[in-house]
């Protein structure tokens, strides 16, 4: 077996005796580690002989990428996070440079900013808020990567809210409606944006988490949380909107949050973040975005170093 051979997700299913989608969620869960090559996932075949062995020894817990210099020249990105818009500018970043190799992790906002305190983690996503402050992600990151330092990139902006059925038929419109009797709520888990926005605004509402029927069923995706509502399995959830039109529910906006990149400043990301300048600044790289519905209005700008 080359160290240089990758397989593609299909391949992967045949090898393991599985479904793509289970390859798929393997990737997402971090288990296995995949990078792109254009459009196509592919997992090298030494990653795959590890979660092999890791399977063997019985290790159930995922196993993280770092962020690390690979054989010869080619650095190992790994972007945690997971909106759409990640993928794209991995794409890009893979595009720019011959010598990066992004990969992609699926955590939540704190997780993934904890990674990248561990170096495991490259560029950070957050869309994190602070009900003391009413700011998003420097307060978090400030403390999170005490005695490092970094760079807080402006990226998107998304309407975030609450999801409910079609035609609201519980109506609800405020958080304090969250604290009716006959509601029940879907959750994000810990440290997923979404659930410390939650949080947050119970906190500043003074509602009893506890006493909110359905607070501590959690699901792992606003995709997830968006079919519950669909499919009649919850009354309210917190995510975004764009996710909100794929399950065909209706949304209530409550905010707009601040969706920012995080890359630690270091001599090995030097090339990195001039790259992720380029990209972002990039009327075509913004161009892509707009066009998928996220607000862009000063991406590329510092709102933060140290």
């Amino acid at each position: 077996m080359s160290q240089n051979e990758s397989y593609t997700t299909e391949e992967i299913a045949r090898l393991l005796k599985v479904s793509k989608l289970t390859v798929y969620d393997l990737i997402k869960k971090g288990e296995l580690q995949a990078f792109r090559v254009g459009r196509q996932m592919r997992v090298d075949a030494m990653e795959l002989e590890h979660y092999k062995r890791r399977g063997q020894q019985g290790v159930s817990a995922p196993v993280q990428a770092e962020s690390r210099i690979e054989a010869g020249s080619e650095q190992a990105v790994v972007i945690s996070g997971q909106d759409n818009s990640l993928d794209i500018l991995a794409q890009e970043l893979e595009n720019k440079s011959a010598s990066i190799r992004p990969l992609r992790t699926h955590k939540g906002s704190l997780d993934g900013l904890i990674a990248m305190y561990e170096g495991k983690v490259a560029i950070a996503s957050a869309h994190l808020f602070d009900g003391d402050t009413g700011k998003y992600n420097i307060p978090y990151v400030r403390k999170l990567l005490v005695s490092q330092s970094f760079i807080v990139f402006r990226f998107i902006k998304r309407t975030a809210g609450l999801y409910v059925a079609a035609g609201n038929p519980k109506e609800i419109y405020a958080w304090a409606d969250l604290k009716k009797p006959n509601i029940v709520m879907v959750n994000r888990e810990p440290g997923a944006g979404a659930r410390v926005l939650l949080d947050e605004k119970f906190r500043l509402h003074h509602i009893n988490k506890q006493a909110v029927a359905g607070y501590s069923n959690e699901q792992s995706s606003h995709l997830n949380v968006a079919s519950m509502i669909a499919n009649g399995s919850a009354d309210v959830g917190v995510g975004i909107e764009t996710v909100a039109k794929v399950a065909g529910i209706d949304f209530v906006p409550m905010v707009e949050e601040s969706y920012d990149l995080v890359v630690l400043k270091t001599a090995q990301n030097n090339a990195l973040i001039n790259h992720l300048k380029e990209i972002l600044t990039s009327k075509q790289f913004q161009k892509k975005l707009a066009s998928l519905g996220y607000q862009t209005a000063g991406i590329g700008d510092i709102i933060w170093e140290q």
